[in-house]
């Protein structure tokens, strides 16, 4: 790695699936979660909801480190383009969102935010993941959420697990953006800032 030790590098998450990809880049770094609202306002396009608290999220976390560059990142997918939808939270949630992708195609757009705190230079990127769904039997719905349990990922689906059992096809410049964190993009961030992963 190349870059300056008095760098400090913070993933504004909590997320332990954020935590993993950034790992795979062997950057020392902080994690601290960022306590905001995640809703989409009023009117707000799913692109717009995702890079704006992706921003956010960075934003908040730089008040308590004043130096460090700040990784934020959101997901938000779409069906229709227009209207978001996010983290189920629980079995019946998980299941309508399932039920309504079923057959269908979703768009995951995953927003990264590197902010540096220091000179309040912001830099991003959003990358849009197209996900094909498998036509998915009531049963079938149940099976995989018993097993997975994925109600803190959007979509309801673990696509690094089983949740490839319920999707045709994915399509995206970046294969780690549907997992959360857009790897791809945020190294281009981080070199931007004069840190080279290798």
């Amino acid at each position: 790695m190349i870059f300056s030790s008095e760098t400090e590098v913070v993933l504004a998450s909590g997320s332990r699936y954020r935590r993993a990809l950034l790992d795979q880049l062997g950057l020392h770094y902080l994690a601290c979660p960022a306590d905001i609202e995640e809703t989409a306002r009023a009117g707000e396009l799913p692109t717009a909801t995702a890079s704006r608290l992706a921003s956010e999220k960075a934003r908040a976390v730089a008040r308590t480190y004043p130096t460090a560059l700040v990784i934020g990142s959101d997901q938000v997918g779409s069906l229709d383009g227009l209207t978001a939808f996010s983290k189920p939270g629980n079995h019946v949630e998980a299941v309508a969102q399932l039920a309504r992708m079923s057959g269908r195609t979703v768009r995951f757009h995953t927003a990264v935010c590197l902010f540096n705190a220091r000179t309040a230079a912001e830099r991003n990127a959003l990358v849009t993941t197209e996900v094909r769904f498998r036509k998915l039997a009531a049963e079938v719905i149940e099976a995989y959420l018993e097993r997975d349990r994925p109600y803190d990922c959007a979509g309801s689906a673990k696509i690094e697990s089983l949740g490839i059992a319920l999707v045709e096809r994915v399509t995206s410049d970046d294969p780690t953006a549907l997992l959360g964190l857009p790897l791809i993009a945020l190294i281009d961030l981080l070199a931007a800032e004069g840190i080279r992963v290798v």
